[in-house]
């Protein structure tokens, strides 16, 4: 790997900070520390370690603090906690030209870090320590469980980035490739793929590594993470692809709303009401429940906004775009009359949906943008 020049023309060390986010990994810590020591000594690399460490009370501060290395340092956070925001913040924080992301837990092998940074200034834009690549393994003890969850997690990223293996923790970036990302607000643990995304990094390279399995401690991967991690995918489909994703969640919205409504209907009718009022009131449940569904997910921005005026306005653009529906089929009726009415009923549908969604999006979660003066 060539390195920088410095001033006097005497070729510098280029200098790498890896982040270590922790909870509670204090005896993994001292393992970790010196296999990087080894190999910032074998590489002349110009390495240090930033712990973030969330606020683990186990030791880990006075562990580092009785160490030698100079060049390893410990941030205790108290706010704002989790392990992309650790990342966040220890990216921010650090000085090195180059950073790296890395597990406490050993299961990264920081052996190959010179050959990730090579890949970097070859003019990759971010590198991934893989699994699944060709020379990429993990550990004989994974489940089939762990396997298939992995995987499942891998194909629902898909259209976000090509990659093989984007759930990742061990990664590399120049410090200025970060630096060009924006609107950073990950949940949950895949913090590579928010900057993958947001850092719009378009030559991702992915190098073969051994997963080993942590030898100490406890896994941190719940049902929480998990559920956090369909969260985090929203929000990046949201940020690559903008009203599309937004117009999907509406599309599968309005499908669970007709359930709903025919739903009601039937349980309306088998309580004996009359058949105008039940469907009626299986119309407005069915309105009530897109309204709730939309204003938490596809329009999620907004909710802080008053309800109330909010689900009256959602009504009432809702009712037009019925109306529009109903015109829209019986036009297509007078003027295509070849056409079956099934299909006359689904145009019509199709640009009710369209005028509800715009109308959703523009009018009533709409979303208000002030200028930077």
């Amino acid at each position: 790997m060539s390195e920088p020049q410095a001033a006097n023309g005497v070729e510098a060390k280029p200098r790498v900070t890896i982040v270590v986010p922790t909870y509670k990994e204090v005896e993994s810590l001292p393992h970790l520390i010196e296999r990087v020591a080894k190999v910032r000594a074998e590489s002349g690399l110009d390495i240090t370690m930033l712990i973030m460490d969330d606020d683990s009370g186990d030791g880990s501060v006075e562990m580092i603090a009785a160490r030698p290395e100079t060049w390893v340092r410990i941030v205790v956070r108290t706010t704002d906690r989790g392990l992309s925001q650790a990342v966040l913040e220890g990216a921010r924080c650090a000085r090195g030209e180059y950073l790296v992301c890395m597990d406490a837990d050993l299961s990264h092998p920081p052996e190959v870090l010179p050959a990730m940074l090579a890949k970097l200034n070859d003019g990759a834009d971010f590198v991934l320590g893989s699994r699944y690549v060709s020379g990429g393994t993990t550990s004989h003890d994974w489940g089939f469980l762990r396997w298939a969850n992995s995987r499942v997690a891998t194909l629902l990223a898909t259209p976000l980035t090509s990659v093989r293996d984007p759930m990742s923790g061990f990664f590399a970036l120049r410090r200025s490739t970060f630096e060009l990302g924006k609107d950073f607000n990950p949940v949950g643990y895949k913090i590579a793929l928010e900057l993958i995304v947001k850092c719009r990094c378009e030559r991702v390279v992915e190098i073969p590594i051994h997963f080993e399995d942590r030898r100490s401690g406890k896994s941190k991967l719940t049902f929480r993470q998990q559920v956090l991690y369909l969260q985090h995918l929203r929000r990046l489909y949201t940020f690559k692809y903008g009203a599309w994703t937004q117009l999907m969640q509406f599309i599968v919205v309005g499908g669970m709303g007709t359930i709903v409504n025919l739903a009601a209907l039937s349980v309306l009718l088998a309580l004996a009401v009359p058949q105008r009022p039940a469907i009626a009131l299986a119309i407005f449940v069915a309105m009530w429940f897109n309204f709730v569904v939309n204003r938490r997910f596809s329009f999620s921005t907004t909710r802080h906004r008053p309800w109330l005026r909010q689900s009256v306005a959602f009504v009432a653009a809702s009712s037009i775009g019925a109306f529009i529906n109903y015109a829209t089929t019986l036009f297509v009726v007078v003027h295509v009359s070849w056409l079956r009415l099934q299909v006359a009923a689904l145009i019509g549908v199709a640009v009710g949906t369209l005028f509800n969604f715009t109308a959703s999006r523009y009018l009533v979660f709409r979303v208000s943008h002030i200028r930077a003066p």
